[in-house]
């Protein structure tokens, strides 16, 4: 996975800032309601209220500030948490759970060779145009959940997530010979600023939902105050679990692979690297240049291009 390379990208610090503070500040104000409603409303209010009015300046200051570096600091912890807990979506279990890792990821791909039989028989009658509604509707789904899935059984993962991942990274090594987990940091400096904007967008939006799901679940600790942090927590968690990652990791997985679409021959030009003239010698340079850039060469070809000069 590409986790540690995206752990390195940094936004505008008030952003970050921004997206920090507002999960973590809406789940304090959350934990407040289960705390008045245990100490049995708005009443609750009234101690903490009039032992803050007969403090200083100086005091309110410094209890307004801690309670704001609470705030950030608990936003903090569960920014640290995003990545592995992202990790144990997608599949990458310690080995105790191997077995079970093992089953799921034999389902997947039982899945993937039932879909992928059902395809062939309507492939068929569907490109040349006959076939029923409702044959076409079912090829179309089939084809859309067979391209989130990884093409040969040893990539597959245990989870959906894993599984949208990985098929987006391991596609372009399919089609181009570029393994873009080994040499993303490269292909990263040479891709457009649009794109890399976009794409840090769409991964802070996997991010704010895997953080969500680390709230939720959170939240459900306010129990012993309200009985309702329980199916406010478990709701918010798996609405995030269910709907909004596999949403935003599937358009992440997209903008991904569409980069290497079509940025793949810049990183050529800035290397210097032969520009191949069919997909079947592009897969054979895409594979030696992965192993150019991951560890170097001292064979005689292929013979570098030229540098452009200024004006051609």
């Amino acid at each position: 996975m590409l986790n540690e390379f995206w752990k390195s990208v940094a936004g505008k610090l008030a952003e970050r800032w921004a997206a920090v503070a507002g999960p973590a500040l809406v789940f304090w104000v959350g934990g407040l309601l289960a705390w008045m409603y245990s100490e049995g409303g708005t009443s609750a209010l009234g101690s903490p209220s009039r032992w803050m009015g007969t403090q200083s300046a100086v005091v309110q200051v410094v209890v307004l500030v801690a309670a704001l570096c609470g705030v950030l600091a608990s936003g903090m912890v569960v920014g640290r948490l995003t990545d592995p807990v992202l990790r144990l979506l997608e599949g990458y279990w310690p080995s105790l759970a191997g077995g079970l890792r093992r089953r799921l990821v034999r389902a997947v791909g039982s899945r993937a060779q039932q879909r992928a039989d059902r395809l062939r028989r309507l492939a068929g009658t569907v490109a040349s145009g006959g076939g029923t509604p409702e044959e076409r509707a079912e090829f179309i789904r089939l084809d859309r959940l067979h391209r989130r899935v990884p093409a040969t059984p040893d990539r597959h993962m245990p989870s959906r997530i894993g599984n949208t991942l990985r098929a987006s990274e391991s596609r372009p090594v399919d089609k181009y010979g570029l393994n873009i987990v080994a040499i993303w940091p490269q292909l990263w400096l040479v891709l457009p600023d649009g794109t890399r904007q976009e794409l840090i967008s769409a991964r802070g939006a996997v991010n704010s939902s895997v953080g969500a799901i680390i709230w939720g679940v959170a939240f459900m600790g306010f129990a012993p105050l309200a009985w309702w942090a329980v199916p406010v927590g478990l709701v918010v968690a798996c609405a995030a679990w269910w709907s909004w990652l596999p949403r935003h990791v599937e358009a992440f997985a997209d903008l991904m692979e569409a980069a290497v679409d079509i940025h793949r021959w810049a990183l050529y030009e800035q290397l210097r690297w032969p520009l191949p003239q069919t997909p079947a010698e592009e897969r054979v340079l895409g594979d030696r240049l992965t192993v150019y850039l991951v560890r170097g060469s001292d064979s005689d070809s292929p013979r570098f291009t030229p540098p452009a000069t200024a004006g051609s």
